[in-house]
């Protein structure tokens, strides 16, 4: 089994005065042995379609083909929300150089979009429509406004101009492919959009940016073997988040979980994260707020309340190998302007020195850390970060005994939103 490539401690969190009772994590962490032994259950039987995903090769043909159908376009621009969308957008950073140029629009601004259908060269851009059940109303609103605008803009063959992907049923997206004749690509059933990432729905975005899909995928499988074949819940990494999360949820401590990533290309990523742990784990009056922010940037905005205020917050910090990478400071200079410390040091060796600053003041002041570092940001590691975050979703969606899977609220919120707008004259 290849190693994991994520290396994670909790020991900044199991100790000191913001840890939980030992006794209430191993209480905590003995109850993921029924969660772990779910997930083998449903690997064996293949009942859980998402932990069947990286191995999964034919729908990266599939994608593949398309992506290379798509390359004498401009643009992409990838028309999706939440799920459709997240998951696709936290790849961003890794893009490689390439003549069509990916762009997401997932929050339905009118006046963004409106300018950014007056800024394409419209017969030189294409539509990657996202939504896994073919309804979802701001992805439809975008795709009848830009079909209307190619239509104006002289282009006869809409087909041409959209890939569609949604579930392989009748919906009025798939309804619209079907009428323009355009390429439709199938939305697995059994996974929901905030875990389709490493789906057709991340597949064929990151491809077109050129990333190396079947290397997010093993580094997704890297993860998941590490679950299926823990001999204990202190071998699976995810468990063990999870039952840190829920120890110190039980004692009262738990009210946000703070990711706090220290790297540029991690920053779109909690935007991913946060919609996963919220809409997966906010349900019956139980569930911990996430919240993304960025290092070092946010030791200057937010550390006060993080070190200060109230101490009921888990921060995750991830980092990366940042020492002795990046532009030096000039000796001469830095030391004939006082700045000895900095003489000669390099920029990465500041975010570095920052990062442990960061986990040691929290630590010293009751605030339990838990550390996540990557040697790099790749699709490998990438891949295996967001598995680990599903995984560990989905554990603790077991501990609490809510269904990580569903999202009542956001369902209500959209039947009114219908309700609303049939009733506008």
């Amino acid at each position: 089994m290849r190693k994991s490539p994520l290396n994670i401690s909790i020991e900044l969190a199991m100790s000191g005065a913001g840890a939980p009772s030992p006794t209430r994590y191993a209480k905590a962490l003995g109850g993921t042995v029924a969660a772990l032994d779910w997930l083998r259950q449903q690997h064996k039987g293949k009942t859980l379609e998402l932990l069947g995903i990286p191995a999964r090769t034919d729908d990266v043909r599939t994608a593949s083909r398309q992506a290379a159908a798509l390359k004498g376009f401009a643009t992409v621009a990838v028309l999706g929300i939440g799920g459709s969308s997240l998951g696709g957008q936290a790849l961003t950073p890794l893009r490689k150089a390439a003549k069509t140029f990916v762009e997401f629009h997932d929050n339905p601004d009118p006046f963004s979009w409106a300018k950014a259908l007056k800024r394409f060269d419209l017969k030189k851009t294409h539509f990657v429509a996202i939504s896994k059940s073919g309804g979802t109303a701001e992805t439809l609103m975008q795709v009848l406004t830009a079909a209307e605008a190619l239509e104006k803009a002289g282009v006869k063959a809409l087909k041409k101009h959209f890939t569609i992907i949604t579930e392989p049923h009748q919906s009025a997206l798939a309804d619209f492919a079907q009428s323009i004749g355009a390429v439709r690509l199938d939305h697995p059933l059994g996974v929901g959009g905030r875990y389709s990432v490493l789906t057709m729905v991340g597949l064929l975005p990151a491809l077109l940016m050129g990333l190396d899909v079947k290397q997010l995928r093993a580094g997704a499988q890297t993860v998941l073997d590490e679950v299926l074949n823990a001999k204990s819940p202190d071998e699976a990494s995810p468990a063990m988040g999870a039952a840190l999360h829920q120890a110190l949820s039980e004692e009262g401590k738990l009210a946000t979980t703070v990711l706090w990533p220290y790297a540029d290309d991690l920053a779109v990523f909690g935007g991913w994260w946060r919609q996963l742990w919220a809409e997966s784990l906010g349900k019956d009056g139980k569930g911990s707020t996430p919240v993304s922010v960025l290092g070092p940037v946010d030791q200057h905005s937010q550390l006060q309340m993080f070190r200060d205020g109230p101490a009921t917050a888990l921060f995750t910090l991830v980092t990366v190998d940042t020492k002795g990478k990046g532009p030096a400071a000039p000796r001469a200079r830095a030391n004939a302007l006082g700045l000895k410390y900095l003489a000669g040091k390099k920029l990465g060796d500041l975010v570095d020195a920052e990062a442990r600053a960061t986990a040691r003041t929290l630590f010293k002041n009751g605030r339990p850390v838990r550390q996540i570092h990557l040697s790099k940001v790749d699709e490998f590691h990438i891949g295996a970060l967001m598995m680990h975050f599903m995984l560990e979703t989905i554990i603790m969606g077991r501990l609490m005994g809510v269904d990580p899977f569903d999202q009542p609220g956001v369902e209500e919120g959209k039947i009114l939103a219908r309700e609303y707008l049939a009733r506008q004259d």
